[in-house]
């Protein structure tokens, strides 16, 4: 009997192309190129100076146990929080694969972590010390942001707003910040295309802690002083 060896081709490179590309992911998470949330988000890394730090944005909807992270959408209801939450810009889940989600401050302080294992909450001096490598990098502190922020959707935001393009960001650390907005404390989105802002883990007084935030129209970056209850994004750092 004559067998048609074509039928079997097309399948068998297939297998072979699928079989290669989960080899080559794992071998990227064995050399530390790739992290995995808890939810089984997949994160790129990069190495900066001496920091390791997340490509992304986190998006887990749970700590590191397996408890959720209350997902809330209404603005009353956020506002009223002293406990952690997060929530999508908009609700939008084409903003969440983007940008990631936006956390409280009392998710980023919760002992459940919301944070991978082998990664943690960047401090205060974890940014402090991004900083100072991007000013020794540039040769000049005042335009730090501009070797963080990614060369997309700024220069978008800044073409279409007559923005001038005297702070293109460039990117050339590779962090890759992205505009992802942030709610405000009384529950309102906003800033989405102009603003990035992150938590640090370290607290600034009872109701506030220390941020960070990049401008489409500032070409530094910003040391905040936020409101607990305010949704920011979330960059982890390697432990």
């Amino acid at each position: 009997m004559k067998v048609n060896f074509s039928i079997w081709i097309v399948p068998m490179v297939l297998i072979g192309a699928l079989l290669l590309l989960v080899s080559s992911c794992k071998k990227d998470e064995v050399n530390n190129s790739l992290v995995r949330d808890i939810d089984g988000n997949v994160y790129h890394t990069v190495t900066i100076g001496s920091q390791v730090w997340m490509v992304e944005n986190l998006k887990t909807t749970r700590y590191r146990n397996g408890d959720s992270i209350p997902n809330i959408n209404d603005s009353m209801e956020w506002s009223q929080l002293s406990t952690g939450a997060q929530c999508i810009y908009y609700n939008n889940s084409d903003f969440g694969f983007l940008y990631g989600k936006l956390y409280n401050w009392y998710a980023v302080n919760d002992p459940r972590n919301i944070a991978p294992k082998g990664w943690h909450i960047p401090t205060d001096a974890d940014w402090m010390k991004l900083e100072n490598y991007a000013a020794n990098h540039l040769g000049y502190s005042s335009s730090v942001g501009k070797a963080l922020a990614a060369t997309s959707d700024w220069t978008k935001f800044m073409v279409e707003n007559g923005v001038g393009n005297d702070l293109t960001k460039n990117n050339s650390l590779g962090f890759t910040a992205l505009p992802g907005g942030n709610r405000y404390v009384y529950g309102k989105d906003d800033d989405i295309g102009e603003v990035a802002c992150w938590w640090s883990s370290t607290e600034g007084d009872e109701s506030t802690a220390w941020s960070r935030g990049l401008y489409c129209y500032y070409a530094n970056m910003s040391r905040n002083c936020t409101h607990k209850a305010s949704g920011l994004s979330v960059r982890c750092i390697k432990d």
